[in-house]
């Protein structure tokens, strides 16, 4: 019955704020149309549609929130007034009490905010879907903000996931892409996100985690966090001045590079998912800022990290594939990849599926992003997997709703930013760490650690195996088969042998020959 409840509020607010009107509009019965809006004539629907939708958002919850705050970023298929309303949804949800703030502060860390910091501001300076941020100073001078989770969000998440996984389910049962696409792996992994977002010590540890990864970066900074003041509900990190990347006419006026912007928000995605295989989720315009201090200047600030998303090393493996194919524009390969990793059908046709991608990549090859939309490319690809009975991967749900908003931000900073051209380079090399020459070192030097444990045994191990087979023994079967597994371990120890001294030996002769040719 709550179930049933929470669906008969959903559908009231939808229709309180006329947003069954979009769906009215699509009935062919012009009849049926006149006597619906006849009947619901005391319904004011004079505001704007783009308000009443940020408004039934606001009130349907955090997930509807978050919704469209995706959607805002998206202005190639939302009118301009439209998405700027839903903009508003990024860091200007209305707050809650402040009195509640000081409680859970009080509650959480232990003492009240007089206590806690040399001074507070009760007045929170951003509030949305999950949290809202106050400014403070500590006793030591540092400027910090503190974040602090809205109450009882557990409770108001859990009825809404519980209705989505009830309808991935009838999806799966009733519906004949429904197990294809895997909703409730992807319903699951949306729940595993969000409440990894109610846990700020998380977050908190994605800040230290994202910190680490871009300590010497000339192009992103990310707050430090103040460990002795963060707990589950709250916690406290340094204070970052900016202008939010969405104001574009204040990045003018500051005299910022919009096509660097550009250029270097791609770079920071990719290095990311890429390098770190570790990326910031939830990347829409009011979690990023453009320093303006003087020793960050010009640098992006990455807040809210909540949502993160993790690669392993098949995923990276099949994305290294896909992207080598992508860059020789070999569709062939890409069909492949897709049927190697297990994700196609094992009889599904090479050729039909390498046709398919090449329809749906074509058009978005050395083209600006003015000239097409991504999220398009990403329904026609959907559409192929759809036809080919491709199964969705719910771990790449993340890096695809991440790469959405990268486009949007792109889109807004410099339409005429070439995707294609930005991010090649840098994939090429990317690609050569993962698949060339220069991969294989890295690999070895991570290995060094177990060989140099090995080698130093193997000549005792040798001597040993050797001496073992030498003795004549002939009492029992069971020794005459130790001594044929025995012969095959020394095989095995001597290729090895072979092996390690050829690429030792190899290594060295390519490093005489670069110094021989540096020195010419």
């Amino acid at each position: 019955m709550r179930k049933v409840w929470r669906l008969i509020v959903i559908f009231y607010i939808l229709f309180r704020y006329g947003l069954d009107e979009m769906a009215v509009s699509y009935i062919p019965s012009q009849r049926f149309v006149f006597f619906y809006r006849r009947v619901f004539f005391w319904r004011n629907l004079s505001v704007p549609p783009g308000v009443r939708l940020r408004l039934a958002l606001e009130n349907l919850g955090p997930i509807f929130i978050k919704f469209g705050q995706m959607l805002s970023t998206r202005r190639d298929l939302l009118p301009g007034d439209i998405a700027d309303e839903l903009s508003k949804l990024q860091d200007r949800v209305p707050p809650f009490d402040s009195n509640v703030a000081v409680e859970q502060i009080t509650r959480y860390l232990g003492a009240p905010p007089e206590e806690l910091f040399a001074s507070f501001d009760r007045i929170p300076v951003a509030s949305a879907s999950v949290a809202q941020v106050h400014f403070a100073k500590l006793h030591n001078g540092h400027e910090v903000a503190v974040k602090v989770l809205r109450p009882e969000m557990q409770k108001r998440i859990g009825r809404d996931i519980e209705l989505m996984y009830v309808f991935a389910a009838l999806g799966e049962k009733f519906w004949k892409d429904g197990k294809r696409l895997r909703l409730s792996a992807v319903v699951h992994e949306f729940d595993k996100s969000l409440h990894d977002e109610l846990d700020l010590m998380r977050e908190a540890a994605n800040y230290s985690q994202l910190r680490r990864n871009f300590a010497d970066s000339e192009t992103l900074v990310v707050p430090e966090i103040f460990w002795d003041y963060c707990s589950t509900n709250v916690i406290v990190m340094e204070r970052m001045y900016g202008i939010p990347i969405s104001q574009i006419d204040r990045l003018k006026e500051a005299g910022f590079d919009l096509k660097k912007l550009a250029n270097d928000g791609v770079e920071i995605f990719l290095t990311q998912v890429f390098r770190d295989a570790f990326f910031h989720a939830d990347m829409h315009p009011g979690n990023i800022l453009i320093s303006t201090e003087p020793s960050t200047y010009g640098k992006y600030v990455a807040l809210d990290l909540g949502i993160v998303g993790m690669l392993d090393d098949f995923d990276k493996e099949y994305l290294s594939k896909n992207f080598l194919a992508f860059f020789r524009r070999d569709y062939k390969m890409v069909a492949e990849a897709n049927i190697e990793s297990g994700w196609a059908p094992p009889g599904t046709s090479v050729v039909e599926l390498e046709a398919a991608v090449r329809v749906c990549c074509e058009p978005m090859i050395d083209r600006p992003l003015k000239d097409f939309s991504f999220g398009l490319v990403l329904m026609r690809l959907f559409q192929t997997s759809r036809r080919f009975n491709i199964e969705v991967q719910p771990q790449l749900v993340l890096l695809q709703k991440t790469m959405l908003n990268i486009e949007g931000l792109g889109r807004q900073l410099d339409p005429d930013l070439d995707l294609w051209k930005t991010a090649k380079p840098f994939l090429e090399d990317w690609m050569d760490r993962q698949v060339g020459v220069r991969g294989m070192i890295d690999r070895f030097k991570l290995e060094a650690v177990n060989y140099g444990q090995i080698l130093p045994q193997l000549p005792r191990l040798l001597a040993e195996a050797l001496k073992n087979v030498a003795k004549p023994d002939d009492r029992s079967e069971l020794l005459d088969q130790l001594i044929v597994e025995q012969k095959k371990i020394n095989g095995r120890l001597n290729s090895f042998l072979y092996f390690a001294g050829g690429l030792l030996f190899g290594i060295l002769l390519v490093k005489i020959l670069f110094n021989w040719r540096f020195f010419l």
